[in-house]
């Protein structure tokens, strides 16, 4: 009888490195790497020789000393007194705002638009079709500029909402759209304000599950839940009813004409709204094609096979084709994102107090520290890029498709 053995393992000699295919590709790799490092470490030492003798140094010091300038829309306290470091983290939440803000309105934008380019009805494909070519093929400033003159020129000074004379009101007397902003009411909270909140959040969180199990159960069984109503009451019941039983620990501040400007409320500057609709219309455009792609990637037989089971088209649109078309518009969806937040940067043509309007912008000119601001604007886009390509490459791979 034959006894079939293993063969002995060969050891391991550096020949191997470039002889054996197993790790010929991970020294190509490793050298490659190596000379990026050297690459990068003598630029870096050429650039602190050049320094130093040109009698400068790196030196971050400066985001200590008082900033000396007014930021118009903030989300944290800050005045000209705080120092450039809080100018900057103020100029970086204004950024994570708007990119944030303009995310979200794309992809609605560009979701309906994809769609809506597919309908049957001759209008709507066609004006879906103007839409994308239009906003797609001009540059997203002239957009930003436009919006922002509409906005300055179009909408009422804040005086005309004074007095009997008035020729201007505010909407539900709680809203006001003047060419300097638009002004709304802000949450006021008393105890228990954050139970309510921390009660909505988790309600999301059970919509979210809700519907997962609605659809696995849909998949498993065949039995279809209702969605919707089901899932405004998960949103709102539990929230309303302890916000009443709290006793209503949340008020509103209304915005009132004082002076020669509204006080109190939340103020819209109308450049976060121009550079915010800009970003998102013109965005959306290019959202639109990437749905549209992806929609017509699914074959045309998963439409009839559901439509043959009786799903209407609404069900098989939300069940059927946008689940499989997910993995076609997803990666180039984070591109977009990822153009969002760089083209953010433009809102220093309307005055928007970005992180290049406060740390690239007057910072820089204030204090002459060009390489260390131009260094930390480098390593803040790098980081935010990479955050948000992280994320969106984490429910790529959550909802791809999966092989049985």
């Amino acid at each position: 009888m034959t006894t079939m053995t293993d063969p002995p393992q060969e050891s391991f000699r550096l020949s191997m490195l470039l002889n054996d295919t197993r790790y010929r590709s991970y020294t190509f790799q490793f050298i490659a790497l190596m000379a990026v490092v050297a690459l990068i470490a003598y630029l870096g030492s050429n650039l602190v020789q050049n320094l130093r003798a040109a009698g400068l140094n790196i030196s971050y010091q400066f985001l200590g000393e008082p900033s000396g300038y007014d930021i118009n829309q903030r989300l944290i306290e800050y005045d000209s007194q705080s120092s450039h470091w809080r100018a900057s983290v103020v100029g970086i939440l204004n950024t994570l705002l708007v990119a944030f803000l303009a995310c979200v309105t794309a992809t609605i934008f560009g979701v309906a638009a994809g769609v809506l380019r597919l309908s049957k009805n001759w209008l709507v494909r066609k004006l879906m079709a103007v839409y994308v070519e239009a906003f797609r093929n001009v540059p997203v400033l002239i957009w930003i500029i436009i919006i922002f003159t509409v906005m300055t020129a179009v909408l009422p000074a804040p005086r005309a909402f004074r007095g009997d004379d008035a020729t201007a009101s505010m909407l539900f007397d709680a809203v006001a759209f003047t060419n300097r902003g638009v002004f709304i009411p802000s949450p006021i909270l008393a105890s228990g304000g954050w139970i309510v909140i921390l009660t909505f959040l988790a309600s999301i969180v059970g919509v979210i599950f809700y519907r997962r199990y609605a659809t696995k159960l849909l998949y498993d069984t065949g039995r279809l839940l209702p969605m919707f109503w089901p899932s405004v009451g998960i949103l709102f019941l539990p929230s309303i009813l302890i916000f009443f039983i709290l006793g209503q620990p949340i008020s509103l501040e209304y915005p009132e004409l004082k002076g020669f400007n509204f006080q109190g409320g939340w103020t819209i500057r109308g450049s976060l709204i121009a550079l915010w609709f800009a970003l998102a219309i013109y965005t959306g455009a290019f959202i639109a094609e990437n749905v549209r792609a992806g929609i017509q990637a699914i074959s045309k037989g998963q439409t009839e096979a559901a439509a043959s089971l009786g799903l209407r088209p609404g069900r098989i649109m939300n069940l059927v084709i946008l689940p499989q078309a997910l993995r076609v518009i997803i990666p180039p969806l984070i591109s977009q994102y990822l153009n969002i937040t760089k083209n953010s940067s433009l809102a220093i043509a309307v005055g928007y107090m970005d992180i290049t309007g406060t740390l690239g912008g007057i910072t820089l000119n204030q204090t002459g520290r060009a390489i260390e601001a131009v260094l930390l604007l480098m390593l803040f886009y790098l980081v935010i890029s990479l955050s948000i390509s992280a994320v969106m490459n984490i429910y790529n791979n959550a909802v791809k498709l999966k092989e049985r």
